[in-house]
């Protein structure tokens, strides 16, 4: 005959199907099938992501911070001697100091990009991109992770240009507004740590992403005002300057260290700031929709 089994008495607590047991013990509940058991912000995820990067370019932290600075440096020499003879001053001040901000912005730009852009295409290229998609991590934190690792790097190169520029004769690196220098500071290297992430995300090779260094980025950084203001170019390169959002930055940031740029007055410059805040928004969003879709990524 079976065994019968008794049911338990009134008031003693069934076990539940849920839960793990380990000698009796219960250690947990299952969450349910389908049902994230991450909720939020998966903070240690994001803070494991960005410390991968930051940790990938100190590695080689002569050739991505210390490299920068001696060229910009170079920069700094050449077009001094070229263009900042007899005492020529840009903006009321001699060329060195005229010059040295916007070459600063232009090296945090430029590194900004390059570090963004090596991520995934790097795992593309090496066939280990699935360690950044199978972690769980959403496509936002997979998207800040990379692009704060980018603007931390722009801003060790910042830091280090500028000190070695402070060395250099007759190169002044007072700031007369402080928030313009750190604002246009952090969204233009924003601006370009975006762009890296969504140049990688279509690149297929390497070459891609040159093309994109060289025919793109480059041109944009060298036709942006950062050895000239663009009241002495023909109206029309005016305007082809106006709407290169380099020149935004450059001039914001320079506007903080020298009190005036070619931007106009305090308005323009404020618009200016608000307006390289939207282009980042709208940039972020773009981003985010290809990481969502997952195009060349996933497929």
């Amino acid at each position: 005959m079976a065994d019968q089994v008794n049911p338990a008495p009134a008031g003693t607590e069934q076990p539940d199907a849920n839960f793990v047991e380990d000698g009796g013990a219960a250690k947990g509940r299952f969450a349910e099938r389908g049902k994230p058991v991450i909720t939020g912000i998966n903070r240690v995820g994001l803070w494991s992501l960005y410390i991968k990067e930051v940790r990938r370019f100190l590695k080689v932290q002569t050739q991505t911070i210390w490299a920068p600075a001696i060229t910009t440096l170079l920069f700094l020499v050449i077009f001094s001697v070229a263009l900042g003879r007899g005492g020529r001053e840009v903006l009321g001040v001699n060329f060195p100091t005229f010059v040295a901000p916007g070459l600063i912005a232009m090296a945090m730009m430029q590194n900004s990009f390059a570090n963004s852009s090596f991520s995934l295409l790097s795992g593309k290229i090496q066939g280990t991109i699935i360690d950044l998609l199978m972690p769980p991590l959403s496509e936002g934190e997979l998207m800040i992770g990379i692009v704060g690792a980018a603007v931390t790097r722009a801003i060790a190169v910042g830091f280090v240009v500028a000190a070695a520029m402070a060395l250099y004769p007759g190169v002044s690196l007072a700031m007369a507004h402080p928030w313009a220098v750190v604002w246009f500071g952090l969204m233009g290297a924003a601006m370009l740590a975006i762009l890296g992430l969504i140049a990688s995300i279509w690149a297929e090779k390497f070459d891609h992403n040159a093309a994109v260094t060289n025919f793109v980025i480059t041109p944009l950084a060298m036709l942006s005002g950062t050895f000239y203001i663009i009241d002495r170019l023909a109206p029309a390169f005016q305007a082809v300057s106006r709407a290169n959002p380099f020149f935004y930055v450059i001039s914001g940031f320079r506007y903080g260290f020298l009190g005036q740029s070619d931007i106009g007055d305090a308005a323009h410059v404020a618009w200016a700031a608000f307006g390289l805040l939207a282009l980042n928004t709208v940039l972020a969003f773009v981003a985010y929709k290809l990481l969502k879709s997952g195009w060349k990524i996933k497929s």
